[in-house]
This record gives C-alpha cells, structure tokens and sequence, in this order.
C-alpha cells in the first residue's frame, strides 16, 4: 500500500499525519507533501518520512490564485511520481492544491480515494473547501484525533523530569503555546512568575518557542523553580512530569490533553480561522477537564484564574473530570479506515 499523506504548517496538522504514519510502517510506503518553508521541513524528514515540497499559500491574498495553480502543477508531477493507493489531507492550505491535483483525471492510476481529517471542531476555509472533493470526512466524533504513541504511554515521571532538569517530586506547571510558542503566553506567565504567582509547592517548565526562549530565560534566570526550554520535538516528557497544563486550544493539544488526562488552562490564540480554538476549549470545558481563559484578558486575570484553579476542591474535580476523559484509539480507527477505503477502491 502506498499512502501520501499532505499537511503543514503547525503541530496540529502534522502530528496526527505522523501518528498515523508510524502505525503504517511495517504494511505500507508512506510520503508527504507539504512546503519547503514551515514546519513540516524540519518535523517530517525527523520522523523518518521522505517530503516531496511544493508551492502554496493561504486561499485569500492577490497571490493565492497563481501560487496555488502552481502547486497544482507541481502536485501533479509529484502524484505521478508516487501513484498513490490512498491520499490523506491532514490541514494545512498546502493541502488545497496536491488534493485539486488528485482529482485531475488521469493524474493517479485510478481514482484514488482521498480522505480529510478534520481534528478541530469548526473546519477552516481550506478543509470547508476541499470536503466536497474528498471521500471521507475523519473527525473528533467519527474516528477522533490521532496522538502520538509517545504521547498515549509516557515515560516515568522521574526519567522525564531528570531529561528536562525539573524536580521530579515538585507539583509542575506545564506552559506551552503551540509548535511555535505564543508571545501572549509567554508575557503572562513570566510577569506571573516574578510576581511570585506561582505557588511555592509548584515549579514552571515554560516551552516558550525559538523567537521567544533566550529573552524569557533571561528575564526569568533569577526565579526560582521556573525551567524555560525552546521546544519539545515529543511532548511526552512534558506531560509525564505535568500536574496542569497551561496552553492554546488547537485539536493536537487538545487531543493529546485527553489522551494523557491532564486538566488544563486553555488559551484560545484568538486569530485562529473562524475561532476554532475557541470552540475546542468551550468542548473540554464542558467536560469539567479544562477553564477557559481569553487572550485577551490573559495578563489581568491569569494570577486569579490560577489561584481559583488551584483552590483543593477546583483542582480535585478538574483532575477527575480529565481522568474520566475517554480518547478513544484514533490511530486504529483511521488505520481501519484507510485499509476499507483502499479495498473498496481496489487500487493496491
């Protein structure tokens, strides 16, 4: 079986494409499609995945129309090249012009099915426009969203803890904004830290994003307790040592938040299309695993919203809520999925 998979651009569009690559690899040849300039350069060829790059951008601007025809172009040539048995859109506006391309008659050796998955719980413009053209739409409620199999058995909290340089035994605020941090977050939680918000029982492991790390670290070199690292490529050691999770709410945090039954501070970055990390807060704050908190009011209410957080009885029930949270096994139910889409199709 031969799977291209096409998506980029952030965490969120890349590490369920990865997840689910990695359960492929003993039954089927795996490629990506994605640009030469975003995160998916330097993310798919460390997971051990080959990337074929072409040209696109955002579908608005003067420029979309010419760059994307291009893409197309150069999809075309690269699903030539491939023959795909199945093409997987995982997000990402590079995803608009390699499935344009794999509808084009003729382009792949037969019609060859295309599947979206959709982790967010409102789509953005590129999968709105592309679910017509597809096979099958996977989302949170038909198959869930892929995690990692790092991320599904994490490691020992004191092995965790010793890779990072944190106290194993210590209470740990986890802060991440994102596959490429969030200044927002990053302000907050430092003004937060030397304002000596941070309770003294608890420590901060802060992934601040490569722009931001070096001036966070450097305002924060003389608070204690607070660790301040760049990146994780694999959230998991992260997780292991975290009590509460500070972040954003894209599908892969949220995802992997139920996945490891963490309760969380969730930020919405409130630029995201159509506020769909809005919505993905407001679901896991129903729950009961999650508070909300706006960008916007981050700065004036984050010292209060994380004392009322940490309150006993506040903190008791979220942590019961989250480890209540059932996840599911995506990556099988995708896998099941791609295998029937395949068979039916009779393209291998």
């Amino acid at each position: 079986m031969n799977v291209v998979f096409a998506g980029g651009g952030t965490g969120g569009h890349l590490y369920p494409a990865i997840a689910v690559a990695d359960a492929l690899r003993t039954e089927a040849t795996v490629s990506f499609v994605g640009t030469a300039d975003r995160l998916e350069a330097t993310i798919v060829p460390k997971a051990g995945y080959p990337l074929y790059t072409i040209a696109a951008r955002p579908l608005t601007g003067i420029a979309s129309p010419f760059v994307n025809a291009k893409g197309i172009a150069q999809s075309v040539a690269v699903l030539r090249r491939l023959r795909p048995d199945i093409v997987i859109a995982t997000g990402g506006y590079v995803c608009f012009p390699l499935v344009t391309a794999a509808r084009i008659p003729g382009v792949t050796k037969w019609h060859v099915p295309i599947a979206l998955l959709e982790p967010n719980a409102v789509p953005g413009l590129t999968n709105r426009l592309l679910a017509p053209m597809v096979d099958e739409v996977w989302n949170a409620q038909n198959t869930g969203v892929p995690v990692r199999a790092s991320v599904r058995s994490l490691p020992a909290r004191a092995a965790a803890a010793a890779r990072l340089g944190v106290d194993p035994v210590r209470k740990t605020l986890l802060v991440v904004g994102g596959s490429q941090g969030a200044r927002s977050i990053n302000g907050a939680v430092a003004s937060l830290a030397l304002s000596g918000g941070v309770p003294s029982e608890w420590q901060m492991l802060l992934i601040a994003g490569r722009t931001d790390a070096a001036d966070v670290a450097a305002t924060l070199a003389r608070v204690p307790n607070v660790r301040v690292l760049q990146y994780l490529d694999d959230m998991a050691d992260g997780y292991a040592v975290a009590d509460l999770v500070l972040a954003r709410a894209g599908a892969m945090t949220v995802a992997e938040l139920a996945a490891v039954r963490l309760p969380a501070i969730l930020v919405p970055y409130p630029h995201a299309a159509a506020d769909h990390q809005t919505a993905n807060a407001r679901a896991v704050e129903r729950s009961g695993a999650a508070v909300l908190l706006p960008d916007d009011a981050l700065v004036a209410r984050l010292p209060a919203v994380l004392a009322e957080t940490l309150a006993p009885a506040r903190f008791a029930s979220l942590r019961a809520s989250a480890t209540a949270l059932d996840p599911g096994d995506a990556v099988a139910a995708i896998v099941a999925r791609i295998r029937a889409l395949v068979s039916r199709t009779g393209t291998t």
